[in-house]
């Protein structure tokens, strides 16, 4: 003889499982905690006891920030792999979050105790150049997995033309970005010559510009201290001038997956004190 389930009101469910009501009934209407059964008459909602441990992982889940889709995936999975790949996706996106809240804690415990180390700051005059080029309107929140994407497409058509590079990875960024959340970025690999075109990317002649530059140490998690160090020394002598500011990588994600390890030049446009030759 089968045994007799045991069903609980959603109040009793919600006690056991420390899940709010209004939460349960959320869970319900996504599919993802519906009840072992509906009281027809009532309407009420009854659940199984057996679907406690179920309850439980998704409290615990949702406690660890795990979306509710990738958690509808997990608590529906057909198969063990499936149940695994989704808890190791969300893994990896926790140590990546831990690495990020760790660098950060790095930086403001060395900005308190420390302050700002001196850095050195340079002139320098960059003369009109030939780019392979992919330029876009994104948002600011964009900015990283969009050059991730576009410098694979840049190198890949640095190979697929044979052009010769002369310069390293580079981006030009608009100062709407900052003051609007929104505007064009040019990432672009300086070269010789006159490449063809090779998919979305272009050939342009990038303009003059005249930069006061700084280098920027390791992971950009604390990039704010280079940008705020380079922009007082603008400020404080008035030779700013309105444009993009421009990013070189010397070495970066492409070249070490080390972010410590990791170089950027950040240049910030100044007056135009030598035409270009």
């Amino acid at each position: 003889m089968a045994a007799m389930r045991t069903l609980l009101s959603i109040g009793d469910f919600a006690r056991m499982t420390l899940l709010s009501v209004k939460m349960l009934r959320h869970y319900h209407e996504l599919g993802l905690l519906p009840p072992a059964a509906i009281d027809s008459a009532s309407g009420y909602r009854l659940y199984d006891a057996a679907q406690v441990p179920t309850a439980q992982v998704i409290r615990r889940f949702r406690e660890l920030g795990m979306p509710l889709e990738e958690l509808r995936v997990l608590v529906t999975a057909p198969d063990v792999q499936t149940r695994n790949a989704a808890i190791m996706a969300h893994l990896g996106r926790m140590e990546q979050q831990l690495a990020c809240t760790q660098a950060a804690v790095a930086s403001l415990r060395n900005l308190i105790e420390s302050g700002p180390a001196p850095m050195a700051i340079e002139f320098r005059v960059v003369n009109a150049f030939n780019a392979l080029v992919i330029r876009e309107r994104i948002a600011a929140e964009d900015v990283t997995p969009w050059c991730n994407t576009v410098f694979q497409e840049l190198r890949a058509a640095l190979a697929a033309t044979g052009a010769v590079r002369s310069g390293v990875d580079a981006g030009l960024f608009a100062s709407e970005l900052l003051e609007d959340e929104y505007g064009e970025v040019v990432a672009f690999i300086p070269v010789q010559g006159s490449p063809p075109a090779f998919g979305r990317v272009r050939r342009e002649a990038l303009p003059a510009a005249e930069y006061a530059v700084a280098v920027h140490q390791g992971s950009f998690d604390n990039a704010d201290q280079t940008f705020a160090a380079l922009g007082s020394f603008v400020a404080e002598r008035a030779i700013g001038v309105d444009g993009p500011y421009r990013e070189n990588y010397p070495i970066g994600p492409f070249d070490t997956l080390d972010p410590t390890q990791h170089r950027t030049e950040i240049c910030w446009p100044i007056f135009l004190t030598r035409p270009d030759e």
